[in-house]
């Protein structure tokens, strides 16, 4: 599966739970993950990778960023990933 194709899945199964979910396309801040989604005053950064996708030194950097100063982002790989991750945080 093409990453553009994860993505569009990840986005249709979180709005269909209640998220709003924004492709970040072009920002002035380089790196910074592909989807913002935020629900019930939650917002996470996420970066869709497939199985053998790589994080770019850059992309790496910003995650960590934003975790450094309480913002939650992360990388997925799966519909699965957004299961675990984003409804352990927002139920």
């Amino acid at each position: 599966m093409k990453e553009s194709e994860l993505q569009t899945k990840i986005k249709d199964r979180l709005q269909k739970h209640g998220w709003l979910v924004v492709k970040l396309i072009s920002t002035n801040w380089n790196g910074i993950p592909d989807l913002l989604c935020m629900r019930k005053g939650v917002s996470i950064f996420l970066e869709v990778k497939t199985d053998t996708g790589v994080l770019a030194p850059l992309q790496e950097h910003r995650i960590k960023t934003l975790n450094s100063i309480g913002i939650h982002s992360r990388v997925v790989r799966s519909l699965e990933d957004i299961d675990v991750y984003c409804y352990k945080l927002n139920g």
